[in-house]
């Protein structure tokens, strides 16, 4: 060993190379990780998981994650969220994930101007409400007018629909609002909603509802709700032996509606964000990797989330320093980001401007049918 190369290592011992350590940032994440939506929890933190251990490999700052249950329930939620912002110090929130959530703690996270992101809340009142935008809270989805419209259209036209029957979650927002947005269209189109009616959140016997069905022999019916109560309501339908195609939007995605349904929502269309079987480079990446640390193939649920993450990531990185304030201006002027579900631009609400691509429930799973461009 050479005279020089000694002295610079000794160097090094009498005088260590001080680096300073990464800035810790927190980030908050609010799914229902138990109640009755809670596989849509699981891939939600699934997604955000893999996001934030990705960017921790070549991000600026080292990600510290803190992970709430918010049970499917505004209050839990709301509890949540003031927890994370005012004794976690969250530096921004992804989530929730429903919008009976979504709307009062994007109202809270607005208020106290944090960062909101949600991956899949889809109601308009999640980013504007009462006219007024809520400049802190964006979302990696689209919004329901879009998504029930699609419905209604994929419904006139492909499906040679001209009669509706339409069943909804009264105090569900996206339930609610789903019903709305596709009876609007529907209508519009010269089709005619032959049954409108609503249960509450904890019905379980719909006979009652199903006959009044029974009676129109629509050609289809939308039913606008989470798995959980689509497939209950399915096999009802079934039973009492309507044939009518069945409809829904992006609350069916769950591999559990085929098991609590079975054979009755085979055969079924819904709207979604995404179909695995899309070919993309980004996409096959993510869903490469899933498989190997889950066993099985991300839903919609994980891959915005994982979408939802990635886009507050990003911002937090590009930002010039540390600062809340910078974060919703550098997201409003996202366009175009590469994610699992496609190609997402915010429009002047915070709302992704994206594709829907149209499902279809086999025996064997779920199958792409159609993408529609906005």
């Amino acid at each position: 060993m050479n005279t020089i190369l000694i002295l610079i290592l000794a160097s090094l011992i009498l005088f260590p190379v001080h680096v300073r350590a990464k800035d810790v940032v927190k980030i908050g994440l609010i799914a229902p990780l138990t109640g009755d939506v809670k596989t849509f929890g699981e891939s939600a933190k699934n997604g955000f998981t893999i996001a934030c251990e990705e960017y921790m490999e070549k991000g600026k700052y080292r990600i510290e994650t803190l992970i709430a249950d918010d049970k499917n329930d505004p209050t839990e939620g709301s509890n949540a969220a003031l927890k994370l912002i005012t004794q976690d110090r969250v530096f921004g929130i992804v989530g929730p994930l429903t919008s009976k959530v979504a709307i009062p703690v994007s109202q809270i996270a607005n208020n106290n101007r944090i960062p909101m992101i949600t991956g899949t809340a889809t109601n308009p009142k999640v980013t504007v409400e009462d006219g007024k935008r809520k400049p802190y809270v964006f979302r990696a989805c689209f919004i329901d007018p879009f998504q029930g419209s699609i419905a209604a259209i994929f419904a006139l036209n492909e499906l040679k629909a001209k009669t509706a029957a339409v069943l909804f979650d009264v105090g569900n927002d996206y339930s609610k609002g789903l019903a709305e947005f596709f009876s609007e269209r529907f209508k519009k189109g010269n089709g005619k909603i032959v049954v409108y009616e609503s249960y509450q959140k904890d019905d379980v016997d719909f006979s009652a509802l199903i006959t009044k069905v029974a009676l129109k022999k629509p050609d289809v019916i939308y039913l606008p709700d989470y798995y959980n109560k689509v497939g209950l309501i399915a096999k009802q339908i079934r039973d009492k032996g309507v044939k009518s195609i069945l409809m829904g939007g992006d609350g069916w995605d769950s591999p559990e509606l085929l098991k609590i349904a079975k054979d009755a929502i085979v055969g079924g269309y819904f709207t979604n964000h995404y179909s695995p079987e899309r070919k993309d480079p980004v996409a096959e990446r993510f869903i490469k990797k899933y498989k190997q640390r889950h066993n099985t193939v991300p839903d919609a649920l994980a891959a915005l989330h994982y979408d939802a993450t990635n886009i507050l990531l990003k911002a937090i990185d590009s930002a010039k320093r540390l600062d809340r304030e910078e974060i919703p201006k550098i997201l409003s002027t996202l366009k175009n980001f590469h994610g699992v579900t496609g190609k997402i631009s915010f429009d002047k609400n915070g709302d992704a401007t994206k594709s829907v691509v149209i499902l279809k429930v086999e025996r064997d799973g779920v199958k792409y049918v159609t993408t529609v461009n906005p």
